[in-house]
């Protein structure tokens, strides 16, 4: 079957656009604390088991 691109081009922008009114301030402000914490998180343990895996070989 043929795709139609602007049907596809259609389909995705009605998509976001429905989507978009039900995406509040609150929750972007919430997503960004949120992956900003993941991040620090994230980096902090891959420092701790690098200092962990170096002690070891030693």
């Amino acid at each position: 079957m043929e795709t139609n691109i602007s049907l596809r081009t259609g389909t995705v922008s009605g998509t976001f656009l429905s989507v978009l009114p039900n995406i509040l301030s609150e929750d972007i402000a919430k997503t960004i604390i949120l992956a900003v914490i993941g991040a620090t998180v994230s980096y902090m343990v891959s420092l701790l088991l690098k200092w962990l895996t170096k002690i070891k070989k030693k």
